[in-house]
Protein backbone atom coordinates (compact mmCIF):
# COMPACT_ATOMS: atom_id res chain seq x y z
CA UNK A 1 0.00 0.00 0.00
CA UNK A 2 0.97 3.27 -1.09
CA UNK A 3 -0.54 6.51 -0.05
CA UNK A 4 -0.27 9.87 -2.72
CA UNK A 5 -1.61 13.18 -3.01
CA UNK A 6 -4.49 13.26 -5.97
CA UNK A 7 -6.83 15.61 -6.73
CA UNK A 8 -4.11 18.93 -6.85
CA UNK A 9 -3.31 17.58 -3.83
CA UNK A 10 -6.99 18.07 -2.02
CA UNK A 11 -7.12 14.62 -1.36
CA UNK A 12 -4.77 12.16 0.29
CA UNK A 13 -4.93 8.72 -1.15
CA UNK A 14 -4.53 5.23 0.41
CA UNK A 15 -4.32 2.58 -2.78
CA UNK A 16 -2.95 -0.78 -3.12
CA UNK A 17 0.55 -1.10 -4.96
CA UNK A 18 -0.86 -3.94 -7.23
CA UNK A 19 -3.67 -3.92 -9.08
CA UNK A 20 -6.76 -1.01 -9.74
CA UNK A 21 -5.14 2.22 -8.81
CA UNK A 22 -7.20 5.27 -9.46
CA UNK A 23 -6.19 7.75 -12.06
CA UNK A 24 -7.10 10.28 -14.82
CA UNK A 25 -11.14 7.79 -15.38
CA UNK A 26 -12.15 8.90 -11.43
CA UNK A 27 -11.03 12.63 -11.94
CA UNK A 28 -12.92 12.82 -15.21
CA UNK A 29 -16.07 11.23 -13.89
CA UNK A 30 -15.95 13.21 -10.13
CA UNK A 31 -15.83 16.05 -12.68
CA UNK A 32 -19.28 15.32 -14.50
CA UNK A 33 -21.14 15.59 -10.95
CA UNK A 34 -22.84 19.20 -10.97
CA UNK A 35 -24.08 21.20 -7.45
CA UNK A 36 -27.61 20.34 -8.28
CA UNK A 37 -26.77 17.16 -8.01
CA UNK A 38 -24.57 16.55 -5.05
CA UNK A 39 -26.98 16.04 -2.44
CA UNK A 40 -26.59 12.23 -2.06
CA UNK A 41 -24.11 10.70 -4.59
CA UNK A 42 -23.49 7.06 -4.46
CA UNK A 43 -20.43 5.83 -6.10
CA UNK A 44 -21.09 2.30 -7.28
CA UNK A 45 -17.87 0.12 -7.96
CA UNK A 46 -15.81 2.92 -5.91
CA UNK A 47 -12.69 0.58 -5.49
CA UNK A 48 -10.70 2.54 -2.74
CA UNK A 49 -13.02 5.42 -3.40
CA UNK A 50 -11.12 7.69 -5.21
CA UNK A 51 -14.23 9.23 -7.27
CA UNK A 52 -16.23 9.85 -4.46
CA UNK A 53 -13.48 11.39 -2.05
CA UNK A 54 -13.42 14.02 -5.34
CA UNK A 55 -16.91 14.62 -5.49
CA UNK A 56 -17.02 15.23 -1.57
CA UNK A 57 -13.89 17.81 -1.39
CA UNK A 58 -15.79 19.48 -4.72
CA UNK A 59 -18.86 20.05 -2.99
CA UNK A 60 -18.90 20.25 0.97
CA UNK A 61 -23.02 19.93 1.37
CA UNK A 62 -22.32 16.66 -0.38
CA UNK A 63 -23.27 12.76 1.23
CA UNK A 64 -21.51 10.14 -0.40
CA UNK A 65 -21.87 6.25 -0.16
CA UNK A 66 -18.87 4.24 -1.96
CA UNK A 67 -20.82 0.93 -2.49
CA UNK A 68 -17.94 -1.93 -3.60
CA UNK A 69 -17.52 -5.62 -3.31
CA UNK A 70 -13.56 -6.38 -2.97
CA UNK A 71 -13.59 -5.79 1.33
CA UNK A 72 -9.34 -5.40 0.86
CA UNK A 73 -10.72 -1.92 -1.34
CA UNK A 74 -13.39 -1.07 1.28
CA UNK A 75 -10.66 -1.29 3.74
CA UNK A 76 -8.40 1.46 2.11
CA UNK A 77 -11.81 3.59 1.33
CA UNK A 78 -12.51 4.02 4.90
CA UNK A 79 -9.23 5.34 5.73
CA UNK A 80 -9.57 7.56 2.58
CA UNK A 81 -12.21 8.94 4.61
CA UNK A 82 -10.73 8.84 7.70
CA UNK A 83 -7.45 10.40 6.42
CA UNK A 84 -9.73 13.13 4.40
CA UNK A 85 -11.81 14.38 6.91
CA UNK A 86 -15.11 12.81 5.81
CA UNK A 87 -16.38 10.69 8.15
CA UNK A 88 -19.42 12.78 9.15
CA UNK A 89 -20.68 12.46 5.45
CA UNK A 90 -19.01 9.69 3.36
CA UNK A 91 -19.26 6.01 4.52
CA UNK A 92 -17.99 3.00 2.46
CA UNK A 93 -20.36 -0.26 2.36
CA UNK A 94 -19.63 -3.36 0.80
CA UNK A 95 -22.32 -3.81 -2.05
CA UNK A 96 -22.56 -6.35 -4.81
CA UNK A 97 -24.27 -4.81 -8.14
CA UNK A 98 -24.64 -8.26 -9.85
CA UNK A 99 -26.24 -9.66 -6.79
CA UNK A 100 -30.23 -10.75 -6.92
CA UNK A 101 -32.89 -7.75 -5.98
CA UNK A 102 -32.66 -9.69 -2.55
CA UNK A 103 -29.59 -9.54 -1.88
CA UNK A 104 -29.09 -5.77 -2.90
CA UNK A 105 -32.30 -5.08 -0.81
CA UNK A 106 -30.64 -6.67 2.51
CA UNK A 107 -27.20 -4.48 1.38
CA UNK A 108 -29.03 -1.35 1.10
CA UNK A 109 -28.71 -0.82 -2.71
CA UNK A 110 -32.92 -0.41 -3.63
CA UNK A 111 -34.02 3.19 -1.61
CA UNK A 112 -34.17 4.93 -5.28
CA UNK A 113 -32.76 7.82 -2.87
CA UNK A 114 -29.79 9.13 -4.42
CA UNK A 115 -29.72 12.50 -6.46
CA UNK A 116 -26.67 11.18 -8.43
CA UNK A 117 -25.02 7.68 -9.12
CA UNK A 118 -21.28 7.79 -10.40
CA UNK A 119 -19.79 4.83 -11.67
CA UNK A 120 -17.10 3.22 -13.08
CA UNK A 121 -17.70 -0.48 -14.32
CA UNK A 122 -15.76 -3.15 -14.27
CA UNK A 123 -13.88 -3.10 -17.80
CA UNK A 124 -12.16 -6.61 -18.03
CA UNK A 125 -14.53 -9.25 -20.19
CA UNK A 126 -14.47 -12.18 -17.81
CA UNK A 127 -14.60 -14.70 -21.22
CA UNK A 128 -10.95 -13.57 -22.00
CA UNK A 129 -9.53 -12.77 -18.72
CA UNK A 130 -8.32 -15.46 -15.72
CA UNK A 131 -10.72 -14.68 -13.10
CA UNK A 132 -9.09 -13.77 -9.61
CA UNK A 133 -9.74 -17.07 -7.24
CA UNK A 134 -10.97 -14.69 -4.73
CA UNK A 135 -14.51 -14.13 -5.64
CA UNK A 136 -14.98 -10.68 -4.50
CA UNK A 137 -11.84 -9.27 -6.40
CA UNK A 138 -12.93 -11.32 -9.39
CA UNK A 139 -16.70 -9.79 -9.37
CA UNK A 140 -14.72 -6.19 -8.51
CA UNK A 141 -12.66 -6.78 -11.92
CA UNK A 142 -14.57 -8.59 -13.96
CA UNK A 143 -18.18 -8.13 -16.03
CA UNK A 144 -19.85 -11.29 -16.70
CA UNK A 145 -21.58 -11.62 -20.43
CA UNK A 146 -24.84 -9.14 -19.68
CA UNK A 147 -23.11 -7.74 -16.86
CA UNK A 148 -22.96 -4.13 -17.98
CA UNK A 149 -27.03 -4.09 -18.49
CA UNK A 150 -27.53 -5.79 -14.73
CA UNK A 151 -25.46 -3.46 -13.49
CA UNK A 152 -26.80 0.09 -15.14
CA UNK A 153 -30.40 -1.84 -13.14
CA UNK A 154 -28.50 -1.99 -10.10
CA UNK A 155 -27.67 1.86 -10.91
CA UNK A 156 -31.69 2.73 -11.51
CA UNK A 157 -32.44 1.10 -8.00
CA UNK A 158 -30.51 3.57 -6.25
CA UNK A 159 -31.85 7.06 -8.14
CA UNK A 160 -34.72 9.01 -7.50
CA UNK A 161 -36.56 9.84 -10.33
CA UNK A 162 -35.30 12.22 -12.18
CA UNK A 163 -31.67 11.60 -10.76
CA UNK A 164 -28.41 11.49 -12.57
CA UNK A 165 -26.34 8.91 -13.65
CA UNK A 166 -22.94 9.34 -14.99
CA UNK A 167 -20.64 6.66 -16.06
CA UNK A 168 -17.11 6.24 -17.46
CA UNK A 169 -16.21 3.63 -20.22
CA UNK A 170 -14.34 2.26 -22.49
CA UNK A 171 -15.60 4.05 -26.39
CA UNK A 172 -14.68 0.25 -28.02
CA UNK A 173 -17.40 -0.43 -26.00
CA UNK A 174 -20.10 2.09 -26.89
CA UNK A 175 -22.66 -0.52 -29.20
CA UNK A 176 -22.19 -2.72 -25.94
CA UNK A 177 -23.14 0.41 -23.34
CA UNK A 178 -26.44 1.58 -25.45
CA UNK A 179 -27.60 -2.26 -25.67
CA UNK A 180 -27.21 -1.98 -21.93
CA UNK A 181 -28.59 1.17 -21.25
CA UNK A 182 -32.55 0.67 -19.38
CA UNK A 183 -34.99 2.05 -21.04
CA UNK A 184 -36.33 4.72 -18.94
CA UNK A 185 -32.89 6.34 -19.26
CA UNK A 186 -33.12 9.99 -21.32
CA UNK A 187 -31.10 12.63 -21.88
CA UNK A 188 -28.06 10.67 -22.31
CA UNK A 189 -25.06 12.79 -23.85
CA UNK A 190 -21.66 11.21 -24.77
CA UNK A 191 -18.23 12.98 -24.23
CA UNK A 192 -15.67 11.29 -26.32
CA UNK A 193 -12.55 11.30 -24.62
CA UNK A 194 -9.35 11.71 -26.84
CA UNK A 195 -5.77 11.13 -25.03
CA UNK A 196 -4.55 13.74 -28.20
CA UNK A 197 -6.01 15.86 -30.75
CA UNK A 198 -4.84 13.34 -33.19
CA UNK A 199 -5.66 9.82 -31.56
CA UNK A 200 -8.92 8.17 -31.59
CA UNK A 201 -11.39 8.20 -28.37
CA UNK A 202 -10.46 5.68 -25.85
CA UNK A 203 -12.65 6.52 -23.03
CA UNK A 204 -16.63 7.51 -22.84
CA UNK A 205 -18.13 9.89 -20.64
CA UNK A 206 -22.26 8.75 -20.14
CA UNK A 207 -24.72 11.51 -18.44
CA UNK A 208 -28.22 10.54 -18.39
CA UNK A 209 -31.28 11.19 -16.36
CA UNK A 210 -33.90 8.74 -15.21
CA UNK A 211 -37.29 8.87 -16.33
CA UNK A 212 -36.71 11.16 -19.20
CA UNK A 213 -37.47 11.33 -22.86
CA UNK A 214 -35.24 13.74 -23.81
CA UNK A 215 -33.25 12.82 -27.00
CA UNK A 216 -29.38 11.67 -27.26
CA UNK A 217 -26.83 14.03 -27.69
CA UNK A 218 -22.83 13.42 -28.74
CA UNK A 219 -20.56 16.42 -27.29
CA UNK A 220 -17.40 17.56 -28.64
CA UNK A 221 -14.61 15.28 -28.00
CA UNK A 222 -12.56 16.09 -25.09
CA UNK A 223 -8.41 16.04 -25.18
CA UNK A 224 -6.15 15.46 -22.64
CA UNK A 225 -2.65 16.04 -23.69
CA UNK A 226 -0.90 18.61 -26.05
CA UNK A 227 1.43 17.40 -28.71
CA UNK A 228 4.22 17.73 -25.90
CA UNK A 229 2.27 14.98 -23.36
CA UNK A 230 1.53 18.06 -20.85
CA UNK A 231 -1.95 18.04 -19.96
CA UNK A 232 -4.31 20.77 -21.88
CA UNK A 233 -5.38 23.59 -20.02
CA UNK A 234 -9.04 22.27 -19.38
CA UNK A 235 -7.47 18.95 -18.82
CA UNK A 236 -5.34 20.53 -15.71
CA UNK A 237 -8.27 22.48 -14.28
CA UNK A 238 -10.06 19.10 -13.40
CA UNK A 239 -6.96 16.84 -12.87
CA UNK A 240 -5.70 20.12 -9.84
CA UNK A 241 -10.36 20.33 -8.69
CA UNK A 242 -10.43 23.81 -9.94
CA UNK A 243 -13.27 23.03 -11.93
CA UNK A 244 -15.85 20.53 -13.11
CA UNK A 245 -17.05 19.92 -17.08
CA UNK A 246 -20.01 22.71 -16.87
CA UNK A 247 -17.26 25.55 -15.84
CA UNK A 248 -15.36 24.38 -18.82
Amino acid sequence: MSITDFFGQQIRLAQSDTGHRAGTDAILLASLVEASEAGLVVDAGAASGAAGLCVARRFPFAHVKLIEIDRGQIALARQNIAMNDFSDRVEALHGDLLGSYEERKKQGLVQEDADCVITNPPYLDAAAHRASPDQDKSRAHMMPQEGLTFWLKSCMTMLKPKGRLHMIHRADQLSEILSALPKNLGAIQIIPIHPREDQPATRLLLSATKNSHAPLTLATGFILHEANGQFTTKAKALHEGQCGFNDL
